[in-house]
């Protein structure tokens, strides 16, 4: 009964707030705030309001909502756990069998200490000169 007069007041309030907005000719304004200010009497109407209360002072919905944010709590550890370690279960097992496949074909990684493939020749030291040299003359030097 309380939480259906405190809805109702805050409403004619709003109600109240909106008028003087138009009287203002703030016309887009003063609809917007008589929009916001019909929601708790909408609630109320509706019994969204008594369903809140009834739950507030229930102590087993308290316990499904402990339930429920421990389920959520046990759902985010582990997904920080699978970040962690690399990728999705998924991505782990076909990570994994790829690596089977390579030892199996006979495959082998490369060494880091081992021979590079053929780079690019090094330039000589004329061939920087002349880069040089063309700037110089692009600019009058």
């Amino acid at each position: 009964m309380l939480a259906e007069t405190i809805c109702s007041a805050v409403s004619a309030a709003g109600l109240g707030i909106a008028a003087i907005t138009a009287y203002r000719r703030r016309f887009l304004a003063a609809t917007r705030i008589a929009a916001y200010s019909l929601v708790p009497v909408g609630l109320v109407l509706t019994g969204a309001v008594q369903w809140l209360v009834d739950t507030a002072f229930s102590p087993s919905a308290w316990l499904g909502f402990g339930l429920l944010g421990g389920a959520w709590l046990l759902f985010m550890t582990t997904r920080a756990v699978e970040r962690r370690a690399g990728g999705s279960r998924r991505e782990r097992k076909a990570a994994a069998a790829a690596k089977r496949s390579a030892a199996e074909s006979g495959a082998s990684t490369p060494e880091l200490g081992g021979a590079r493939p053929s780079a690019a020749p090094k330039p000589t030291a004329a061939d920087d000169f002349s880069d040089i040299e063309a700037i110089l003359k692009k600019h009058g030097i």
